[in-house]
């Protein structure tokens, strides 16, 4: 049967680097899946660095052209021809960082257009990205840029701990000056909506401070008190149970314990540092606030190892399921 008359489009996943683990984590991950389910899917990438990662890493898969008819169990591959790619793992090249923006690119469009359900990113190097001329942070503000969002929150989910966070890739005083009232109240609207949609009814969310014990009454500094709990009160008013800000150094407990659903980090490692030492190969990378469904993987292109068949997929494997819930809970057209 043709991928193009499945019921429901595919998802597609972005090979990464191609330099990177991406390529291995991806082959291995849907070799295991049943061949019947492979289908749910199309990669999006280079045919020749997915079929050596495939026999370096020893999965059994093949690949067929997205739109045709493939033998059982072979996974749709849109194959986006890049010039000059290295041929070879774990090297730093601009091609590959041209590349990883031709593959999004192309994963974005389809996802727009209707004939995929959503993307899964495989993990692209920031420095490649940006010596091809693309001057991005990362996936989150690129994907931003390609959908024309005007603003995007990253959120890390694993099953006891979930983390949405005001900024991400910026420098810690840029992230202070940033955590404004309308900010937080975007940040904590944007990780309601989402659990809404996961199937939590009256999600549990808290703030996390800037400061330590949230200033002291201004002993510490006042952000919290000018800022941050403003924007709490801004969310409270709208009706979402939300609290804060509450000292980040007992609330995270506290979420893990199941007293919060989620919690709003102020910048990137308030967020990634509990979430990493409790979920460190679980975690998904889920982006909000565009007008289009993107997981990923919480690790990097792992240049060290990419190649020799090391790179564990079972992050991989989460970033998929969690994209296959996502596109369940996709509203009806």
């Amino acid at each position: 049967m043709s991928d193009t008359i499945l019921e429901v489009p595919p998802i597609a996943i972005t090979m990464g680097d191609p330099s990177g683990v991406g390529a291995e984590v991806i082959v291995k991950a849907l070799a295991q899946h049943a061949p019947a389910d492979r289908r749910r899917f199309v990669v999006v990438g280079d045919r020749e660095t997915l079929e050596r990662a495939a026999g370096t890493s020893g999965s059994d898969v093949a690949f067929h052209a997205f739109g045709e008819a493939g033998s059982a169990g072979s996974i749709a591959l849109a194959h986006v021809p890049v010039a000059g790619l290295p041929g070879r793992f774990g090297v730093l090249d601009p091609a590959c960082g041209e590349a990883c923006y031709q593959y999004i690119a192309t994963a974005v469009a389809m996802a727009q257009s209707g004939s995929a359900a959503g993307i899964v990113t495989a993990p692209i190097n920031k420095e490649a990205l940006n010596s091809a001329g693309h001057h991005y942070d990362g996936h989150t503000g690129m994907l931003a840029a390609l959908t024309g969002a005007p603003s995007s929150f990253m959120l890390l989910a694993s099953e006891r701990l979930k983390v949405i966070h005001v900024s991400t890739h910026i420098s810690l005083k840029g992230a202070i000056d940033r955590a404004m009232p309308e900010r937080i109240l975007a940040t904590i609207r944007a990780g309601h909506a989402h659990l809404r949609r996961m199937g939590y009814e009256a999600p549990k969310i808290a703030v996390a401070g800037i400061n330590p014990h949230c200033g002291e009454n201004g002993l510490f500094g006042d952000e919290d008190d000018r800022h941050v709990q403003p924007g709490v009160a801004m969310a409270r008013a709208e009706g979402i149970d939300v609290v804060g800000p509450i000292s980040a150094d007992t609330l995270y407990y506290r979420a893990y314990q199941g007293a919060f659903d989620l919690v709003v980090a102020q910048y990137h490692d308030q967020g990634h540092i509990p979430i990493k030492l409790v979920a460190f190969d679980s975690a998904v990378n889920v982006s909000l606030g565009l007008p289009i469904d993107r997981t990923s993987v919480d690790h990097g292109t792992a240049f060290d190892i990419a190649g020799t068949g090391r790179a564990n997929h079972v992050n991989m494997l989460c970033a998929l399921d969690y994209a296959a819930r996502l596109a369940a809970s996709r509203p009806a057209a």
